[in-house]
């Protein structure tokens, strides 16, 4: 691409910053609109970001600092599934386990299948005893706090872009109905001088 080429494409971008007679204060407006909003996608979206993947990670590690795998016992059968190649499946029953205060506890939890009534089994429970899914390790805290942090960002800049594009249609209606009043005033004048 020519330096020529690159030129002509960046005056025609930033043209609503000179000064010219085609020029409106609607113009004006949508231009720094436009710049508010490429610097609030960037720094809003990055503060966004980093926020929603700090506090998604110091959760994860919250989860696992509280939650602990502990032995369970199937009070009833897991009942088998059709396996296809590696996937394995998982099916809710009802086990028992001792909680940390000592008491014996009850619930449903996602076992394994085709586990016999009595098996014992491995569950997560909470500080509290109460059954927990298992947390994320390290690895996968990270990858999963990144992709909430990159959701966050994504989403604050849409709705930046989106609230934007508002405020350009109600500019583009003004522009519209300033340009048909003008071309009132005109348009009789322009039809008797071409007839």
């Amino acid at each position: 691409m020519s330096g020529r080429t690159r030129h002509g494409r960046t005056r025609r971008r930033l043209w609503r910053w000179r000064r010219s007679p085609l020029r409106r204060h609607e113009d004006i407006v949508e231009a720094w609109a436009i710049l508010v909003m490429w610097v609030v996608i960037v720094v809003g979206g990055v503060v966004a970001g980093t926020a929603a993947g700090r506090a998604a990670g110091q959760e994860f590690a919250r989860q696992r600092a509280d939650r602990q795998p502990v032995r369970a016992v199937l009070l009833t059968a897991a009942p088998g599934t059709a396996s296809t190649g590696d996937v394995s499946y998982q099916t809710p029953v009802k086990v028992r386990w001792t909680g940390p205060d000592g008491a014996t506890r009850t619930g449903q939890a996602l076992v394994g299948t085709d586990l016999p009534a009595g098996a014992a089994v491995a569950v997560w429970q909470d500080g509290r005893g109460f059954l927990a899914a298992e947390p994320p390790g390290p690895a996968e805290a990270t990858a999963q706090a990144a992709l909430f942090g990159t959701a966050a960002a994504l989403a604050f800049g849409g709705l930046t872009y989106g609230t934007t594009a508002l405020v350009r249609r109600r500019l583009d209606r003004r522009r519209h109905d300033l340009w048909s009043a003008q071309w009132d005033v005109v348009g009789p004048r322009w039809d008797r001088t071409a007839s």
